[in-house]
Parts: structure tokens; sequence; C-alpha cells
């Protein structure tokens, strides 16, 4: 088995490849700026950044003769590239998934389902598959791939006018230091018991998925996780925050991660760099006093 792995964002394009590692020989494309190593791929297509979407699938359906499955980082170009071949070919898409496997010529895929809430397991024929980011930690592989240029032919697609998003005046992205709490906190009230430790580390705060979206104590865009932003910080401090796979696809980049949690079990402890066990409200005045020395 052969496939070709697409991305225009580095980080993902390796963890898309580290996916695909082991289960089938693959080349990648890399839609972007700057030198690509480590992928492990066998040949390197590279695209020049701004392409459009559909130059870059119709290149890719020039070269699919070569490749049985297409594997895409799910971002929003990628979702685009893998919508269109999927369009253009027939083939059946398994979206988001997070571990790919193949048997008897069936795929085997794994995605959250229910916002989130679940993992569904589906065997399918699929060919065209997109990686949720941010679930697979990215591995370094030594290869020097042969590099080529991906055929382009001109895009379908007039851009008359961008009008950018208003992003609102939360940037979680580029937080050097995120106070996240969860749903240990208890009460929409007691945010404000925090919000001295966010001050004192000049940080920001944000919250898991049951704290913003479905008790409504912290805005929507200040969720860190699956479904929210995807963040990288140098330092993570994670307040009452049990530590469930999907808040950990959000923040699992973070340099340094310190957890609160009164539950030794919690999953979170697994993730962090130093964990403390106790009563959130009785260990943050302590470390607020602390850093005021």
């Amino acid at each position: 088995m052969k496939a070709l792995v697409v991305s225009d964002d580095i980080n993902f394009l390796k963890q898309a490849c580290t996916l695909v590692n082991g289960k089938a020989e693959y080349d990648a494309v890399y839609v972007g700026e700057g030198r690509v190593s480590g992928v492990g791929a066998s040949t390197l297509y590279t695209v020049k950044k701004g392409t459009p979407y559909d130059a870059v699938a119709d290149g890719i359906l020039e070269i699919m003769g070569n490749y049985d499955i297409i594997v895409a980082g799910s971002t929003e170009f990628g979702r685009e590239v893998a919508g269109y071949i999927a369009g253009k070919t027939g083939y059946y898409a398994a979206t988001e998934i997070f571990s790919l496997e193949f048997s008897n010529g069936k795929a085997k895929t794994k995605r959250f389902f229910y916002g989130g809430k679940t993992v569904i397991e589906e065997e399918s024929d699929a060919k065209v598959f997109t990686v949720a980011p941010g679930v697979i930690e990215a591995k370094e592989f030594e290869s020097k791939p042969e590099e080529k240029d991906l055929p382009i032919k001109p895009s379908k697609v007039r851009v008359n006018k961008v009008v950018p998003k208003n992003a609102g005046g939360v940037r979680l992205e580029d937080a050097k230091i995120i106070v996240s709490v969860g749903r240990g906190i208890g009460s929409k009230e007691n945010i404000s018991k925090i919000e001295p430790l966010v001050n004192a580390v000049k940080g920001e705060l944000a919250g898991s998925r049951p704290v913003c979206m479905d008790y409504g104590w912290l805005s929507e865009d200040r969720q860190v996780g699956l479904s929210g932003k995807k963040v990288s910080p140098k330092l993570y401090i994670a307040l009452g925050i049990s530590g469930q796979i999907q808040h950990i696809a959000g923040m699992r980049n973070s340099k340094t991660v310190i957890a609160i949690n009164k539950d030794k079990n919690a999953p979170i402890f697994q993730e962090c760099d130093y964990g403390i066990v106790g009563d959130i409200f009785a260990i943050v005045p302590k470390i607020v006093e602390e850093l005021k020395k």
C-alpha cells in the first residue's frame, strides 16, 4: 500500500506522517515555505504557500494513480483538499480520525464522536482520510526524500475580497502562560478565586469543554481541547481538570504542565510535569502569596 500525505502545516504534516508510518509506504505534499525534514517520506512534493486548494487537489489527482490512499492533516486547507478529491473520485472519506489500521482491504479508523464525548470505531472502504490535529504526537524520522514540484493547474477559484474574521480579544494560541480551569472548580463564581493566580503569572484564563460549552462559566473562545483551541504555551496550569483525551489534545504541546486536582487518580497526572493532589482553593492562594514575594 502506498499513501500520499498532505498538509499546509508542517506540524500537522508530521502528525499525519506519524500515523501512516509503518502501515504504508508514503510520499508527502507540503504547501508552504521553509525546509521540510523529518517526515520520513520517500518523495516530498512542495507547493508554494498560498496556492488555492483546488489547484493543489487537481495536482494530486494528476499523480493519484501512484497511490492507494490520501491522508490530509485536518487544517481548513487540508479538509478542502480532501473534500475536493473525495468529490472528484467518489472515494469515501473518513474524517477527523486519530487511529488508522488496515485489515483485509478495509480501513479501520477511530474518531471522536458526540463533540468528543465518545469514540467511534469504523470499518470502511475509505481511501481519503483527514487526521484530527493535536491527537498524535509527531515523530521525527530520518530520511532524505527526493524533492519534486507538484504539478499545479490554474485555479478555478477567484478571490475578490478577503474580510478578516472578528476573532475577539482572546488569542490563547499566542499565550505564553495559560491558567486553565475544569469543572473541578465547582461553579462560575469560583473563577474569581482563580483570577489572582492568572494575574500573578501574567497569563491567560482558559477552560475545558464543560466549563466553556456545557456550563458557560467561560466564553467559547477560551476553550482548550479537541473542539476548542490548540495551544502550546511555555507553562500550562490545569486546575480541577480531569485530563480527558479531548482536553489533552488541545494542550499536549505545552512545554511545562502543572496540575492541581483533589482526585489523585485523575488522568491529568499522567500528562503533567508537576502535580499537586489537594484542594485548589487552599493551594492557589499560597502559590499567589509566594509569587508576590
